[in-house]
């Protein structure tokens, strides 16, 4: 039984594992993303593959960066950390300013000359993981002290997460709440973190008085307003009803590819409502627990990579970006079961692609990095002892002649 434990905790660890998680995800978003958006291309564009072909070229994109970034050594990460970290403080003042706005939120920056819009709040939150990574990693000497340690990881948090949270409140939290599991992590104290955490509530408390007050003048009045709309039953429930009509018309156990009823009547299906689509074409069982149970296993993966690495900067990288992605999908989920109030997150590494998929693809790779060194530290410990019982076994045998 024990070596049935150790064999299945090995296999969790392998690079492979995670490459079949990303395998299978991509696989599910092509097929999830041609489904939904048929109806759509046909009427607007005169042909079924608009976004599909689209889709495919980031996919394929961000598995092709995946396998760079998973072949780089992760120590280089550290070196971009601070650099990273004030490129996306810089963007984000920019996108305050002069961002585009799109379905009722301003999120995004237009790269100039290509056109292309990007969400500058995936790049900070891959930014920010790897400049407390590599903080934290550098601070273990001291890292129970306030000023020495608490103080340089504090502000960092607080300044992504403040700059986020007017234009996109949902992602700032998943945000804050993968810097607190970092922290705890890297062994800072519990007082520290309860801190922390009071003082981003705060934040959050300010930000919602002043758009109460000043309606406007924070950039929040989105979130706001889903937020009252969804504990006070003003919002409009028409996506809502739809995407659990989707959900409830699932079988539990025979798949239905391709033929959902309801994905030409949910806004975005094939985006932020992409998950009822999947449960109503491949059943709740196959299609909704098993995209849980994908994003589960992707968790877990980073939680062993965690507890066998021995180098602190891979081990607060790792548990940074699981944390990341799978709070991002739990919140995805949740906002279509009428869970909580609308938060326009994508299913990461499912909806429809672009800069996030791309950015997500850079964050797994680097994960894929870390394991990689953690094999190859494990086969080289390996190959050592049996060269040192090798050594023992001929000593022993030249002693007996």
């Amino acid at each position: 039984m024990s070596q049935l434990i150790i064999s299945l905790r090995d296999k969790l660890l392998r690079p492979g594992f995670m490459w079949s998680v990303i395998l299978m995800l991509s696989l599910i978003s092509m097929l999830a993303v041609y489904s939904t958006s048929v109806t759509l291309t046909q009427y607007n564009y005169g042909s079924t593959g608009h976004f599909i072909m689209r889709h495919v070229v980031f996919v394929l994109s961000g598995i092709g960066l995946v396998w760079v970034f998973s072949r780089i050594d992760y120590i280089w990460f550290n070196r971009w950390a601070v650099v990273m970290l004030w490129s996306s403080v810089i963007l984000l003042i920019i996108m305050y300013y002069f961002g585009v706005r799109i379905n009722d939120a301003t999120r995004w920056l237009v790269i100039p000359v290509i056109g292309v819009t990007f969400q500058v709040s995936d790049f900070a939150r891959l930014a920010l993981i790897l400049y407390l990574a590599r903080a934290i990693s550098e601070k273990q000497d001291v890292i129970k002290g306030f000023k020495s340690a608490f103080l340089p990881i504090m502000g960092p948090i607080l300044l992504i997460c403040g700059l986020i949270a007017p234009s996109n409140l949902s992602t700032a939290i998943i945000i804050f709440a993968g810097a607190l599991a970092m922290m705890f992590v890297g062994r800072i104290q519990m007082k520290y973190i309860a801190m922390v955490l009071m003082l981003g509530v705060a934040v959050f408390l300010l930000l919602l008085f002043v758009e109460n007050l000043f309606p406007g003048t924070t950039r929040a009045e989105t979130w706001v307003s889903r937020i009252q709309s969804h504990f006070y039953g003003t919002e409009d429930t028409y996506q809502l009803e739809q995407a659990k009509m989707a959900i409830a018309n699932g079988n539990l156990l025979i798949p239905n590819p391709g033929n959902s009823q309801l994905k030409a009547f949910i806004p975005y299906s094939y985006a932020d409502f992409i998950y009822p689509i999947i449960c109503e074409e491949y059943g709740l069982i196959i299609g909704g627990f098993g995209i849980i149970l994908i994003y589960l296993a992707l968790l877990v993966h980073c939680v062993g990579i965690v507890s066998n690495s021995k180098r602190a900067f891979g081990a607060l990288l790792t548990m940074g970006v699981g944390v990341n992605l799978v709070l991002q999908a739990f919140a995805n989920i949740a906002v279509s079961l009428g869970l909580i109030p609308v938060t326009g997150l994508p299913l990461p590494f499912v909806s429809m692609g672009g800069t996030s998929l791309l950015l997500t693809s850079i964050s797994l790779g680097m994960v894929i990095s870390v394991s990689r060194r953690i094999q190859n530290l494990t086969l080289e410990d390996t190959e050592a002892g049996r060269q040192e019982n090798e050594q023992v076994l001929a000593n022993g045998h030249a002693g007996v002649d």
